[in-house]
């Protein structure tokens, strides 16, 4: 284990190397030069090897020094088999799928996920949306969520996205009823309401049982889903029957089912399904970036070495 990534001790112990024998570098993110991609720390970096291999698909959308610029520097690049099954998998649910093809998108913020969604709308045969995020989607049509988490600057995209898919004839689920509590405590008392009807002094913080068995309706006949983002609070029991209720409804399906994303990993093994689904990422921003259409630096640097 070397104390640092480059510099006079790795060059020492790279020269006190046996065959077969393995040298690991401190991590690359205490070195300024690997955020900035800098081309002189990339060079050091690709100076202790002869073959390169990008095995990290988490981190594949950063344009990062050992991520994209390393690769100018070294004789030999390639993909790591788990990158290759990453983007095989993608490639496999968003670029050529069996249809219809149903995407799942939950979480907290619209933010975070507004070009996914806009990306999505024209790919996909159904668009479900979940979670904190639909309550931007309800309050774009009028709707008054109480206390619940809205990004209302963001309402109007929400309406440009309804409409985008209502032009391409793409169902646009949203809840129809949701769990609602005075906080997200764990001891709080929850109860379900109509949308339309959220009490002033409430917060949406799950799916209720209708809205559950109208996505699980709605995943029934899909032959691939890509799921991101849950559909609640599900890291408080209180509040997880809703992601539950979905991850289980993924798991059952006949189809190629991708799942990526931290929270959303987190809840498929807490439902208990991960092993019946097809594809679980090890990515959570480049997960994103794929389905924002877009294409990932360590991806593309891997390819240039090709041409």
């Amino acid at each position: 284990m070397a104390g640092d990534c480059v510099g006079p001790d790795v060059e020492a112990l790279t020269e006190k190397m046996a065959p077969g024998d393995i040298l690991m570098l401190e991590n690359l993110r205490f070195h300024p030069g690997e955020a900035d991609n800098d081309e002189e720390f990339a060079s050091k970096l690709a100076s202790l090897c002869d073959v390169y291999v990008n095995d990290a698909f988490a981190v594949c959308h950063r344009k990062n020094a050992s991520v994209e610029a390393v690769t100018k520097f070294v004789p030999v690049c390639a993909a790591g088999f788990l990158l290759e099954k990453e983007l095989d998998a993608f490639d496999r649910a968003l670029k050529k799928p069996s249809r219809p093809l149903v995407a799942v998108v939950g979480g907290a913020k619209v933010s975070t996920k507004l070009t996914a969604l806009y990306n999505l709308v024209e790919h996909v045969d159904k668009l479900i949306i979940g979670g904190a995020m639909a309550n931007t989607f309800l309050h774009a049509r009028g709707l008054k969520l109480g206390k619940s988490r809205v990004e209302k600057d963001l309402a109007e995209d929400a309406s440009r996205i309804a409409q985008c898919a209502k032009e391409r004839n793409v169902p646009l689920l949203l809840p129809a009823d949701v769990i609602v509590a005075k906080s997200p405590d764990p001891d709080a008392k929850p109860h379900s309401v109509r949308v339309d009807s959220i009490p002033e002094d409430t917060m949406a913080l799950d799916i209720g049982p209708d809205t559950r068995g109208l996505f699980s309706d709605a995943l029934r006949d899909a032959k691939t889903i890509v799921w991101n983002g849950p559909m609640g609070m599900f890291e408080v029991d209180t509040f997880a029957d809703g992601t539950n209720a979905v991850a289980v409804a993924i798991a059952g399906s006949d189809a190629f089912t991708v799942v990526g994303g931290g929270d959303t990993v987190s809840a498929v093994h807490k439902a208990g399904v991960s092993d019946r689904l097809s594809y679980i990422s090890t990515g959570g921003g480049a997960f994103l970036a794929l389905m924002e259409g877009k294409t990932l630096p360590g991806v593309a640097a891997l390819q240039r070495c090709r041409e």
